[in-house]
């Protein structure tokens, strides 16, 4: 019997020591994401798994391109997957299939540049739309991958930072994979 107690006291243990280590890693610096629509495709498909860094943006700012999971701004109990396209002080306008970024002089010292989105997206995606949005400080403007079937910035207009879970850090695996058998 003495055993036995002995036995379910170091299980305990552990148990504790699991929580005090695991708990505040989880509310405060990682968070788990399963990204559900197709929103961010080609990129970020249903099923997969990220883990979510809550952490770096209490340090800096968020930056152009980064991929962040956001409070959706009408229902904050729901989460959104976007990229982000527009910072704090700029003019974002989508227009003619492209995003123009107006406050940022390019390195030709013009004061408008055609965003260059080549490296995360296909060379022949058009960016569907007509909206002009001037951003104020803590304002961010955000587009999903998947242009033609996103809901974002262009449709409900600018993210607040206080709205912004963190960014992705890491995609862990993709049910898309195990439901196809590929591994």
């Amino acid at each position: 019997m003495k055993g036995f107690l002995q036995f379910v006291f170091e299980i305990g243990k552990v148990v504790v020591i699991a929580l005090v280590i695991v708990v505040p890693l989880r509310l405060f610096v990682f968070q788990p994401f399963l990204v559900k629509g197709d929103s961010m495709e080609p990129n970020y498909h249903t099923g997969d798994y990220l883990i979510i860094d809550q952490l770096s943006y209490r340090f800096h700012s968020p930056e152009r391109g980064e991929v962040v999971v956001l409070k959706f701004p009408f229902d904050t109990t729901q989460r959104f997957i976007k990229r982000i396209v527009g910072l704090p002080g700029e003019t974002v306008e989508v227009k003619d299939g492209k995003v123009v970024i107006y406050g940022k002089e390019d390195e030709n010292g013009r004061d408008a540049i055609v965003l260059d989105e080549s490296i995360y997206l296909p060379l022949d995606l058009a960016t569907p739309g007509s909206v002009r949005i001037d951003l104020a400080e803590q304002e961010y403007f955000v587009l999903g991958d998947n242009r033609p079937f996103s809901s974002d910035s262009r449709k409900w207009g600018i993210l607040e930072k206080n709205l912004i879970v963190g960014k992705v850090f890491l995609s862990v695996f993709s049910l898309q994979v195990f439901a196809k058998g590929i591994i």
